[in-house]
C-alpha cells in the first residue's frame, strides 16, 4: 500500500481509531502558530525536536524512549500514523524517523494542509482530546536507511554513491549556510560535499506542496544522474529537506538503494578536515 495518501483517503478514515493524524510543527513554529490558526480536522500537533530527537544527543530516540513516546500518544505497533508538516519537510522528517525507528505503518498526507485547503476542505482550530495511552513494544532501528559521517568519508574516497543535496541554490553554491529567509547560521563553512548534485526539494512539489507526477519526478532525478542501480545518499542542512528526496526516490519511484546522511551540512560544515566544494 502506498505511503502517500491524498485528502480523500484521509477523509474516508476520519473516524477510524486505528489511524492517527499528526501535524509536525517545524522551524519557527515553537508556538504551533500554523496549527492553532487552522489544521486538518482530527490532527494533533507535535513539536519536531520534542518528539523526534533524543533529549540530549543529536540523535533519534532510543527504541525504549520511542516506544514510550508512542504509547503515551495512543500509538500502538499496528496504528497507522499519517503525518504532514509545517513546513512540509518536517512531516517527511517525521515519516522517515518513524520508519527508521521501526514503525511500519506510517504515511504522508500529500500536499499537507495546502492541498487539503485547495480542494475546498475545511480547516479547524478545534483540538482533539488526548488519546488514551497504549502499550508499544520497542522495535529495532532500520539502520540501512542512514549513513553516518565515517562511512561517508569512505563513500567519497571510493566514489561509491551519488550524493543529492536538497538545500536551496544559495546554500548549494556556498553563499549561505542557513535556509532561505532565515538567519544565516548553522555551520562554520560554506559550500557542499564534493561531487554532490543539486536537487532543491521544492522542485519535486507543485504549488500546493503536493508531489509532481511520477514522470516529472523521474526526469528530475535522472537529470542528476540517479538511477535505481546506484547507491544514493541525500542530505541538506539538518536532513529535513533530504527526507523529501528520500521519500520521492523510494516510495514514488521505487529506488531501493537510498540512504540519508542526517548529520547533513550542520555536521559536515563543522568537521575538522572534511573536504568542501564551492
Amino acid at each position: 500500500m502506498s505511503a502517500l495518501v491524498d485528502p480523500a483517503w484521509l477523509h474516508r478514515r476520519r473516524n477510524d481509531p486505528a489511524v492517527k493524524l499528526i501535524e509536525i510543527a517545524g522551524m519557527n513554529q515553537d508556538e504551533m502558530q500554523a496549527y492553532k490558526a487552522g489544521h486538518v480536522p482530527g490532527a494533533v500537533c507535535w513539536k519536531w525536536k520534542e518528539m523526534l530527537w533524543d533529549p540530549l544527543r543529536r540523535d533519534f530516540p532510543s527504541p525504549g524512549d520511542f516506544a514510550r513516546r508512542c504509547g503515551e500518544a495512543g500509538i500502538g505497533n499496528d496504528t497507522t500514523v499519517v503525518f504532514y508538516g509545517e513546513g512540509v519537510q518536517f512531516g517527511f522528517y517525521a515519516w522517515w524517523t518513524f520508519r527508521y525507528c521501526g514503525h511500519r505503518k506510517v504515511k504522508m498526507l500529500d500536499g499537507a494542509r495546502y492541498r487539503w485547503a485547495a480542494e475546498g476542505r475545511p480547516l479547524t482550530i478545534e483540538e482533539p482530546p488526548p488519546a488514551a495511552p497504549v502499550t508499544y513494544a520497542p522495535a529495532k532501528r532500520v539502520e540501512r536507511m542512514r549513513v553516518l559521517r565515517d562511512k561517508l568519508f569512505k563513500v567519497l574516497r571510493d566514489n561509491a554513491a551519488l550524493l543529492l543535496d536538497g538545500r536551496s541554490p544559495e546554500e548549494y553554491r556556498g553563499e549561505r549556510v542557513g535556509g532561505p529567509e532565515g538567519p544565516d547560521v548553522g555551520a562554520l563553512r560554506y559550500g557542499r560535499i564534493p561531487g554532490a548534485k543539486h536537487l532543491y526539494f521544492e522542485e519535486l512539489l507543485d504549488t500546493n506542496k503536493a508531489f509532481k507526477p511520477a514522470a516529472e519526478l523521474q526526469q528530475l532525478v535522472a537529470a542528476r544522474g540517479a538511477d535505481p542501480g546506484k547507491d544514493i545518499i541525500t542530505y541538506c542542512r539538518m536532513s529535513h529537506r533530504a527526507t523529501v528526496l528520500y521519500f520521492a526516490l523510494t516510495e514514488l519511484l521505487g529506488f531501493k538503494k537510498v540512504k540519508i546522511y542526517d548529520g547533513s551540512w550542520t555536521e559536515w560544515g563543522n568537521l575538522v578536515g572534511a573536504p568542501v566544494e564551492r
